[in-house]
């Protein structure tokens, strides 16, 4: 394992590339930048999330069903999934660790945890009202410690919204 730390504003390069754009933030990167993102400290129960994330980088074991696998890996459009938590939620820990989880499995799926009190006006943005709250692709959401069958749900459906934007469009 190796740590390599930058700065945000002379190591601009760097914080682009990994599409770094706010701070505090922590990349975990295993054999290959799988898109999962720390923005804010992951203190208090979201250290567990830290911790999972590493261990899931470093074995590569998914708890995903095969269906399941199938179901992320064949996504063919970008999803950002942004998971709201505090450092005092218990029930946060464990929707981080599912949206890294489906970033693991799908390379179209980037997941970040944001600490809502650190980041305010994202909160105020997304009307973050408790945690855990699930952004998907700025559209849809999911409250709560939702199961991973769910967040693939509003996942199609996001996308589904999208692609019905484009056609309207492009009539």
């Amino acid at each position: 394992m190796e740590i390599e730390v930058y700065n945000f504003v002379t190591d601009k390069d760097k914080a682009e590339e990994l599409n770094i754009d706010k701070i505090p933030a922590t990349a975990l990167i295993g054999s290959e930048d799988y898109g999962i993102r720390f923005y804010g400290i992951p203190s208090g129960y979201e250290f567990t999330s830290l911790l999972q994330a590493i261990k899931t980088l470093g074995t590569g074991e998914l708890p995903f069903e095969q269906e399941m696998l199938r179901s992320l890996r064949s996504i063919d459009r970008p999803v950002h999934l942004q998971v709201f938590v505090t450092p005092t939620c218990p029930y946060c820990p464990q929707s981080v660790v599912r949206a890294h989880q489906m970033a693991m499995a799908s390379p179209m799926i980037h997941a970040d945890m944001v600490e809502a009190t650190e980041f305010p006006h994202l909160s105020q943005r997304y009307q973050v009202m408790g945690v855990p709250r699930t952004v998907i692709n700025e559209t849809e959401y999911v409250e709560g410690a939702a199961p991973a069958d769910m967040i693939l749900d509003k996942i199609k459906s996001s996308l589904a919204s999208a692609e019905a934007v484009t056609e309207d469009v492009v009539r």
